[in-house]
């Protein structure tokens, strides 16, 4: 996870005087202080020692988020028939792909749960706690007996798993990028950033590829019988291994500096409930929700709906698996690019440059996979994930950065989880039930380019935030040098 250092990179790491004048005035904007000069102690100096360690603990912990995600998606055909009575094949397939949504309806509630506690006790000790949550939930499905077993009771503990699921990862992502966000350097915030994401397509293309395998060596009838087991009960190595790696960690060099600063302000904090603190954020948080609604709109469709569309088109199921997993690692390829691209660009055009290829770009990439075959498949899909990787190269950076840092966890976990039950994980059940009800298979293009309408209209509203330090925090950089060189350049100014 480690990205080589050039000419280019070392030179980069030098602070403008444009950037310098920029970190200054939103540092003394944030404390108000009575004294206006930067000193070198209250600048934050993490190195790419600090920042790799903090981000391969929090991207792992991600990857298994997802993972556990993506292998539900990728069974939810073989689910659907597992735990719901016999009948309708369509009919099973939307009450797996319910069960699937359900898990959506609580992450709010986990939100609201982990984000502010998160604020209040630190970020490392809720990013541990909701993995342990997550891991258990998903080894459990893979151990609960079938509806021909148990009947009624089957689909009943199958939800009450998801919701554990969903209620668990609504304390995920808000946590992991604020730790990634509050860890970076600020001129390197959304390269670091990306390697969140970069988790996610790790967790996707893991569970894919077991998947697939799996079907390959067993046979439809393997994995109806035993086989749709074997990955949920992986998740138990992986989640001890995330465990391990998250409780190494120390707490975030902002977090840190909030609370080592005391005084009148902690005091103040302290006395204000969550809700007093979060009544000044709600611009922050609508802008986030519809951020959040693009992004997980395209990112659903393409990572988790798809394998049961392509399935439902009559494209085998092991060639669409291995068509995505192919798209997945192109992207994983390009991603940190794509977040290095963001702190050199700014968030604001990369964004909108993916949220105009999906409204563009959506209906000749749905019409090319309702062709059929195997190049026009990939390259219909392979459209979807270029304008996707835009989202997945840039969020984690971008999002942080619209709270401060008092409230970060709290706001970003809450306005996060929000959208994601109303569009995200909606999504596959949405598309397959408009699919149902109009005959028409290109209903998920049409979904896809309402989420692109809206991301265009949610980045020409959001403030430029790249190169710039985290509301509510002093400068970040990543070396001594470079803070003596800021206050050096203060002095001269």
């Amino acid at each position: 996870m480690s990205a080589p250092e050039t000419s280019e990179t070392r030179e980069d790491s030098l602070p403008s005087t444009e950037a310098v004048a920029r970190h200054r005035a939103l540092f003394r904007a944030v404390h108000r202080r009575k004294n206006p000069r930067l000193r070198q102690s209250d600048i934050t100096v993490t190195t790419d020692v600090q920042v790799k360690r903090a981000v391969k603990a929090t991207a792992l912990g991600n990857a298994m988020e997802w993972y556990d995600f993506g292998v539900y998606a990728y069974l939810a055909v073989i689910i659907g028939k597992e735990f719901f009575p016999s009948g309708n094949a369509t009919a099973q397939t939307l009450s797996a792909l319910a069960t699937f949504a359900a898990a959506f309806l609580v992450r709010p509630l986990g939100g609201m749960f982990f984000g502010p506690l998160g604020d209040k006790v630190g970020r490392k000790k809720i990013l541990a706690m909701a993995m342990i949550m997550m891991s258990s939930a998903t080894l459990a499905i893979g151990l609960i007996p079938g509806f021909a077993t148990i009947g009624f009771w089957a689909p009943v503990l199958l939800i009450f798993c998801r919701m554990v699921q969903g209620f668990s990862t609504g304390g995920e992502y808000g946590g992991a990028a604020t730790y990634i966000a509050e860890y970076a350097p600020d001129k390197r915030r959304g390269f670091w950033g990306s390697f969140l994401e970069f988790g996610t397509l790790i967790g996707y293309t893991v569970a894919a590829v077991l998947v697939t395998v799996l079907t390959a060596l067993l046979g439809s009838d393997g994995m109806q019988s035993w086989g749709w087991r074997v990955p949920f009960m992986v998740a138990a190595p992986l989640g001890l291994i995330g465990l391990y790696l998250r409780m190494r960690l120390d707490e975030s060099p902002a977090f840190q500096k909030m609370e080592e600063g005391g005084g009148a302000a902690a005091e103040e904090r302290e006395k204000k409930s969550f809700k007093e603190s979060l009544a000044g954020q709600w611009p922050a948080l609508l802008l986030c929700i519809a951020l959040v609604a693009a992004f997980n709109i395209t990112d659903y469709m393409l990572l988790s709906y798809m394998p049961t569309y392509l399935t439902q088109l009559g494209f085998g199921e092991t060639s669409g698996l291995m068509s995505i997993v192919v798209v997945m690692l192109i992207l994983m390829a390009l991603i940190n690019s794509v977040g290095r691209l963001s702190d050199r660009v700014g968030r604001k055009p990369v964004l909108l440059a993916g949220s105009i290829a999906f409204f563009v770009l959506a209906l000749p990439a749905f019409l090319l996979i309702g062709r059929g075959g195997v190049v026009p498949v990939f390259a219909g899909l392979l459209i979807l994930g270029l304008s996707l990787v835009c989202y997945l190269g840039t969020m984690s950076s971008a999002l942080p950065a619209l709270f401060p840092t008092d409230v970060r966890y709290g706001s970003l976990s809450i306005g996060f989880n929000i959208s994601v039950s109303l569009f995200g994980g909606t999504t596959p059940l949405v598309v397959a039930a408009l699919i149902g009800a109009t005959g028409n298979n290109l209903m998920p293009a049409f979904y896809t380019m309402l989420a692109g309408l809206i991301g265009i209209v949610a980045v020409l509203c959001m403030k430029e935030t790249a190169r710039k330090p985290l509301d509510g925090s002093p400068p970040a950089v990543a070396t001594a040098d470079e803070a003596r060189e800021l206050v050096e350049t203060q002095r001269t100014a």
